[in-house]
């Protein structure tokens, strides 16, 4: 193939991949209601445009400092600072998946599954334990 059509072949497989995982990241801030049940735990409806200006806004500059390898000289405290945003984020989802977890309890009983349900969670652990495995022994060598 010639070097124009490999490049929209490329362009074009970047954005539609983008797409996707963006659409997917976004899906799972809907489901799990992030945004409406931040501003609900801090009274702070009339601010619920900064929290999603800020969600895009954090991703946008996320992809871009990733994608050009974008690096910032700074000490001890700025890491510290950046580490505990990441933390009170990975906390608040990892809050909300807890939240939506009930639903499992709740579709074994309607399933008729209820004595699987732990191995049902048990292949969920186990699961993603093995895929991380896999990433970081084998996928990432």
């Amino acid at each position: 193939m010639t070097a124009p059509i490999m490049l929209g072949l490329h362009l074009l497989l970047g954005i539609a991949g983008g797409i996707a995982v963006g659409g997917g990241v976004i899906a799972l801030f809907i489901v799990l209601d992030m945004v409406p049940r931040l501003a609900q735990l801090t009274s702070s409806y009339d601010k619920v445009h900064w929290y999603e200006g800020a969600m895009v806004g954090g991703s946008l500059i996320g992809t871009v400092s990733d994608f050009w390898g974008w690096k910032i000289a700074a000490g001890p405290v700025a890491e510290l600072v950046v580490g505990l945003l990441n933390g009170i984020f990975i906390g608040m989802l990892a809050a909300a998946l807890t939240e939506v977890l009930n639903v499992l309890p709740i579709l074994a009983k309607r399933l008729r599954m209820t004595r699987y349900l732990f191995g049902l969670l048990m292949a969920m652990v186990c699961g993603k334990v093995a895929g991380s495995l896999f990433d970081w022994f084998v996928y990432q060598q």
